[in-house]
């Protein structure tokens, strides 16, 4: 027990002892790190100081510099203000200098002028003078004498005036003519056109023979059906690797030939295919009409027009008038209006573009009652052309009194297009009138769907609405046409009138 006691105490006087000794160590570290304090204080006031004395001399220097630079600078200002001041006065010295010359010049004019009013006074008291002394001497006053004067120069005058106005016409009308005939001489000249080629047939061309009995089919059910739907014949002969499609209507004539060269190369000869080419290729050619009157528009060079009328000009493409294909007539008589208006300095652009459409009412004359000028004229009026445009295209068969040069441009272009050798031929024309009036007659009875003349006029194969028409009445409306057609038409030897209704046909011949 004493030893564990005496180890305790033991214990305790060390932990004593060795507090006692961290503290006197502790003050000492402490002292030391007060002393290490002040002295890097003492070291700081030392630094900063120094920097301040050199930031203040710095500053001192600069400012020296900034104020030798500012001196030399209002120095510079100085004479430059010096310089400008001996301007000025220079300019000043050289204003009064010229004010000086300018005053001595005004006094020389009012000098002159003085001297000028002084002779014209003379002058004019000389000329009275003489007047007195020659009417003293004639006999007569001045004014007689004005009068007499005037009254026989007046009368010379009116004689030489209506000579030279005489002679002036005379070359005015000498001249005319023959710039006129030089201008549509050059014209003619520089439109290229071929003559008129007349014709109402197209010729589509077979791989070989054994075709033509695929194309009639069996019992000639093909053929039927292609003349049906197309409204052509079909003539089929002796001609080698070729079938001959015949109709007065040339797009009806063109869908017709597309249908069969579309079954050609498809080779599914059959009534439905029949009637499924037939549709595609009229969808077709209608694309091909557009893009046939848009290619006449830019040959023209007269601008932009609306796509109807581009429409319509690519309908006339398959359109004659006397045997003339009419788009290229509309052409050729664009090309020779323009020229005749660049030469006369009239409007180049106007003229030929109512040149272009001056016969466009002829792609709508089976649809719209009323003359092809009229027609032409409400076309171009619905689609925004100009009032010279309409004006010319209104005029062009004087059906109005042509107002403007231009329109008698187109009126001549027309003329010249209409009447140059092989232009036109008589027998085409009134043979497709002859066709056209057989259809119409068909057509505006009731009940009827299609109408299309063939064999060169000699059939006439009517295509009725069977919930219209029953087998009774479709024998009547067979009669009653022929009887019309006996009445209103001339025509030689028969005319074979067929009326189709579904699968029957009523024939009746006259």
């Amino acid at each position: 027990m004493l030893v564990v006691v005496g180890i305790l105490i033991g214990l305790a006087g060390g932990v004593g002892g060795m507090a006692v000794a961290l503290r006197a160590l502790g003050a000492t570290r402490l002292r030391e790190a007060e002393r290490r304090r002040a002295a890097i204080v003492a070291e700081t006031e030392r630094t900063a100081e120094t920097m301040r004395r050199e930031a203040l001399i710095e500053a001192r220097e600069s400012a020296l510099q900034l104020r030798t630079e500012t001196e030399r600078d209002l120095e510079r200002r100085r004479e430059e203000v010096a310089r400008a001041e001996e301007r000025v006065r220079a300019q000043e010295s050289d204003v009064e200098r010229r004010g000086t010359d300018v005053g001595r010049r005004e006094q020389g004019i009012a000098d002159r002028e003085a001297h000028a009013r002084q002779l014209q006074q003379e002058l004019t008291e000389a000329r009275h003078k003489e007047l007195r002394e020659l009417e003293r001497i004639g006999g007569i006053s001045q004014a007689q004498a004005r009068e007499e004067m005037v009254a026989r120069s007046a009368d010379e005058i009116r004689h030489e005036l209506a000579r030279r106005a005489r002679v002036l016409d005379e070359e005015a009308q000498s001249d005319a003519r023959r710039k006129a005939r030089n201008l549509v001489a050059d014209a003619l000249q520089r439109v290229a056109a071929s003559h008129a080629a007349e014709t109402t047939v197209s010729l589509v061309e077979l791989a070989s023979d054994d075709m033509k009995g695929r194309i009639i089919g069996r019992e000639g059910r093909n053929i039927r059906a292609l003349e049906h739907v197309t409204g052509v014949d079909v003539i089929i002969d002796d001609t080698p690797n070729a079938v001959v499609l015949s109709s007065f209507d040339g797009i009806r004539r063109e869908i017709a030939k597309m249908t069969v060269q579309k079954l050609l190369q498809d080779g599914r000869i059959h009534p439905a295919r029949i009637e499924e080419m037939y549709y595609q290729s009229k969808a077709e050619l209608e694309e091909h009409i557009l893009q046939a009157g848009q290619q006449a528009v830019l040959e023209a060079n007269c601008g932009d027009v609306h796509e109807e009328l581009a429409r319509a000009l690519g309908r006339l493409k398959y359109r004659t008038s006397y045997g003339q294909n009419v788009l290229k007539h509309s052409l050729e008589v664009a090309h020779l209006a323009g020229l005749m208006a660049a030469e006369l300095g009239a409007s180049v652009r106007t003229a030929r573009r109512a040149a272009l459409l001056h016969d466009i009412g002829k792609a709508s004359t089976h649809e719209v009652e009323g003359s092809h000028a009229e027609i032409s004229t409400q076309l171009a009026t619905r689609y925004g052309e100009s009032k010279h445009v309409i004006h010319a295209i209104e005029a062009h068969h004087y059906e109005v009194q042509p107002q403007t040069v231009e329109a008698v441009l187109v009126i001549a272009a027309d003329a010249i297009s209409a009447s140059r050798p092989g232009a036109r031929g008589e027998g085409l024309e009134s043979y497709v009138k002859r066709l056209t009036a057989l259809e119409e007659i068909a057509q505006q009875k009731p009940g009827v769907e299609k109408a299309y003349a063939l064999q060169a006029g000699r059939e006439i194969r009517v295509i009725v609405k069977p919930e219209e028409i029953d087998d009774d009445a479709a024998a009547l409306l067979s009669l009653e046409l022929a009887r019309e057609i006996e009445s209103r038409l001339e025509y030689p030897g028969q005319i074979k009138v067929t009326v189709i209704r579904e699968s029957r046909a009523v024939e009746y011949a006259r």
